[in-house]
């Protein structure tokens, strides 16, 4: 029997804004594209690999979205599951591949899940951490470590600027355009900035990748979501005229700043228990 949806009192019911108004994922996702992240499935493996999610495992997906990485994680047969996810639409799709009692989704914020300490062996989130202020990212990742028991694992796969002495302009004309464009506040960091929030959460870092941020580039579109859903989300975009100025408008900016936008996961591990 599926497990329903939890609900808490502070999340207000979702609204649709039109497609020049609409978050870009969500306009992404309107036109059929499932994969999100921005390294794409290539980083996304590489995640759930070091991850090592496995039977005994109780786990925690911080914004699964659209519930593709949840259903890789469900693959691997945790003991338990659990999503903590805001929007109450992406929480319904998620809850839809929810087949047991020990899976649910809760609706909530990742900063403050109301879980118990030391109650997750592994705690991961994908493409949140860049929409979110210095504050608030240190308290998700804080909250991450206060979830795991020693010995857990931490995983994020967010964006990354590069290099890590990023002039400042620079960064400020990324963050400036991408949340323009996005209509999402965007607030990356460089590889060394990441590394750093985790080390001062009290976590170890295991392993590291980065791969080019290629959201929208043809050959990634393809590879992340096979021939034919790209050939569809290609061909939906081409007929909604406001959803196909979007989606060049994003390609555009992606394009801009490529030499100093990337994608990065890195896994890093509870030695002792939270304080």
């Amino acid at each position: 029997m599926t497990t329903q949806v939890t609900s808490t009192p502070e999340v207000k019911p979702d609204h649709q804004p039109t497609p020049e108004k609409m978050p870009g994922h969500w306009l992404l996702a309107k036109m059929g594209k499932r994969v999100l992240r921005p390294g794409g499935l290539e980083l996304t493996r590489h995640l759930l690999s070091n991850l090592a999610i496995g039977p005994s495992d109780h786990v925690v997906e911080f914004a699964p979205g659209l519930g593709v990485t949840a259903r890789m994680t469900l693959a691997s047969r945790p003991k338990s599951y659990t999503a903590i996810e805001r929007d109450r639409l992406a929480a319904k799709t998620v809850e839809s591949y929810l087949t047991g009692p020990n899976q649910k989704c809760v609706l909530g914020t990742a900063e403050a899940t109301g879980m118990l300490d030391a109650s997750a062996s592994v705690v991961y989130g994908e493409a949140m951490l860049s929409m979110q202020p210095p504050s608030t990212k240190s308290r998700i990742i804080a909250e991450a470590a206060r979830l795991l028991a020693p010995g857990g694992r931490y995983g994020i796969h967010e964006l990354c600027l590069v290099p890590d002495d990023l002039d400042q302009s620079v960064r400020d004309a990324i963050q400036h355009d991408l949340s323009d464009e996005i209509h999402v506040g965007v607030r990356p960091l460089t590889a060394a900035e990441w590394r750093e929030l985790l080390v001062n959460a009290g976590l170890t870092i295991v392993a590291e990748r980065t791969a080019p941020m290629h959201l929208l580039e043809p050959a990634r579109v393809v590879r992340d979501e096979g021939l034919w859903r790209a050939i569809r989300f290609l061909w939906n975009v081409a007929w909604h005229p406001a959803a196909r100025r979007r989606v060049l408008a994003m390609r555009k900016v992606f394009r801009k700043y490529r030499a100093h936008l990337s994608a990065i996961t890195l896994i890093a591990r509870r030695e002792s228990a939270a304080s």
